[in-house]
């Protein structure tokens, strides 16, 4: 079967047919699948049946595995690149991170390096009598850039953002230590896409705190704005979620929340691996 790619309809996505991620995979075809992620900002391939070491391997052909805090606490056995995310209990104990990424977010904004992506492989999903619960929403920040007013963009393109580990509210208390070794970072609210050259808007609730040259009053009027512009219905893609679906998300062109309207009996298992980016410019 030809490999095929077929958009969303949305301002982002698009499905990839005919590829089987447990197969070897040549350079070509990673190639364009390669351009697709670049393009699309969201790409998924649907029934797949991978083992951790091969969500691992095919991840490290974007770009070297990232290591969170998440990885630390709740990582697949034999498999530490992975990070298990998952409402699911165990002998009292959570077996993932629970809870994750409800409000809008850019992965890891608060490095010096953001990741370019992250990979979510789709293990058990909650349903409800054949509904399925437990969605992604994921938001173009190129788009939500591109239908910005002329005098806005030039008001906001050079300006640098202050981004703080502390700023959001995670589903658990971090470590001090943890703190200690995220410090505070600044990256342009304006990004630029390593690959594609598309102007990005890189700013959030929480994540960033305040803008360089403005008063906070002014900052935070200017922060809630242009965070509540790049989620506007126009700009988003819903992804409803199957069994042996395995979707990535650009970081740089896309931010991205998960709906929590599930909980036990109803399970949800995903294995997550992050790739390695740049420095934002």
């Amino acid at each position: 079967m030809a490999m095929e790619i077929i958009p969303t309809g949305a301002v982002l996505g698009a499905e990839i047919r005919g590829v089987d991620l447990a197969s070897p995979m040549d350079d070509t075809t990673f190639a364009a699948i390669d351009d697709a992620y670049n393009q699309h900002g969201v790409i998924f391939f649907r029934d797949q049946q991978i083992t951790p070491p091969q969500q691992v391997a095919f991840t490290r052909r974007f770009g070297e595995i990232e290591y969170n805090i998440f990885s630390e606490r709740w990582s697949v056995t034999g498999s530490p690149e992975i990070v298990v995310v998952s409402n699911i209990t165990e002998n009292g104990a959570p077996i993932g991170i629970k809870r994750a990424g409800e409000n809008w977010h850019s992965d890891m904004c608060y490095t010096a390096r953001p990741p370019r992506g992250t990979m979510l492989y789709a293990l058990e999903v909650p349903d409800l009598s054949g509904l399925s619960l437990g969605d992604t929403e994921f938001a173009s920040a190129a788009a939500a850039w591109d239908a910005l007013p002329e005098s806005l963009r030039s008001h906001i393109e050079n300006r640098t953002a202050v981004f703080d580990f502390k700023g959001r509210k995670r589903a658990f208390p971090p470590k001090q230590s943890e703190i200690d070794r995220n410090p505070p970072v600044r990256h342009p609210i304006v990004r630029t896409h390593p690959h594609t050259g598309r102007k990005c808007l890189y700013v959030m609730r929480d994540d960033c705190t305040s803008i360089e040259g403005l008063e906070p009053a002014e900052a935070d009027i200017l922060i809630a704005a242009l965070s509540d512009h790049i989620v506007k219905p126009a700009f988003i893609y819903r992804h409803q979620w199957r069994v042996g679906d395995v979707l990535m998300w650009d970081n740089c062109m896309v931010q991205h929340r998960a709906i929590q309207d599930y909980d036990m009996p109803l399970r949800r298992l995903m294995h997550r691996t992050t790739m390695g980016g740049s420095v934002p410019i």
